[in-house]
């Protein structure tokens, strides 16, 4: 039984489009999910497609038309069918699935288990939010700076400013002269909004880095800027508020020591 299987192998298969939109292909996902033919896997996607339908959805924002070519036994090349999905997509094929087959019961488990962390993300208040963010961003920047390490990056600060240019339009020094904040502390004074596009843009420059397997000091910063700008271009056209304009917060060590206070008080008056 892939207990592991849904959340390394589902997210190791996952492909990032032109547009920089992730996405799965039909054709990989059936052997995550323990489909050995097509025509079997295709019923369960009709079913999911039917279960997106009836909850209103625009099938075309989540189920793709994809065809690829193979090579047949006879050496000529034959087109087959395949489906482009995104991550809702693939939750509705889980949930339509023989949940005879452990791969099937196993990705619900996972998909029933992202379902519930985000709607336990949804429900903290504005301060457990912000904390639980922020511990995220540590946990992410080991990795970005792992993945930094690994393509030979040797100007770590040059590295992470690249990022901040992009995202903010200016460098992290010009950033806290802005904000008046005291240096090194715009994270720990960011509000969640403005931590979630740093997590975004952390975790997204990470997995560029070791998908196109950049490699030198340049290329780095460069990805990483290109990242940041692509965020901050998309938090234009949504009409959000630039991050160098978002206000500063009460820094979140006090705030967790509030929080804990609270949380000793709430104790006590039960």
């Amino acid at each position: 039984m892939i207990v592991m299987g849904p959340s390394k192998g589902f997210e190791s298969i996952k492909k990032i489009d032109e547009n920089e939109v992730e996405y799965w292909t039909a054709r990989e996902l059936i052997q995550l999910l323990g489909y050995s033919e097509w025509r079997a896997f295709d019923e369960v996607t009709a079913r999911a497609i039917r279960s997106a339908r009836n909850s209103n959805q625009n099938i075309e924002n989540h189920f793709g038309h994809l065809t690829k070519l193979v090579r047949t036994g006879s050496n000529t090349m034959r087109q087959i069918k395949d489906w482009k999905l995104d991550r809702y997509a693939c939750y509705l094929i889980a949930q339509n699935g023989d949940p005879k087959k452990p791969e099937i019961a196993a990705a619900q488990t996972y998909f029933a288990i992202q379902t519930r962390r985000q709607e336990i993300l949804d429900s903290l208040p504005s301060a457990q939010r912000r904390i639980f963010i922020r511990e995220g961003m540590t946990i992410g920047n080991k990795f970005l700076f792992g993945a930094a390490k690994s393509a030979g990056i040797s100007k770590f600060g040059s590295f992470n400013d690249a990022g901040y240019r992009g995202l903010y339009n200016m460098s992290l020094s010009e950033i806290e002269k802005k904000k008046y904040i005291e240096r090194g502390a715009l994270l720990d004074s960011a509000g969640s909004v403005e931590l979630a596009v740093n997590l975004f843009r952390i975790t997204q420059t990470e997995a560029k880095l070791k998908r196109d397997k950049v490699k030198g000091d340049v290329n780095a910063q460069n990805t990483h800027y290109v990242v940041g700008n692509k965020i901050r271009q998309a938090m234009k056209e949504l009409g959000s508020e630039m991050p160098e304009n978002l206000k500063p917060e009460k820094h979140i060590k006090k705030l967790k020591r509030e929080v804990k206070a609270l949380g000793k008080s709430y104790k006590r008056l039960k």
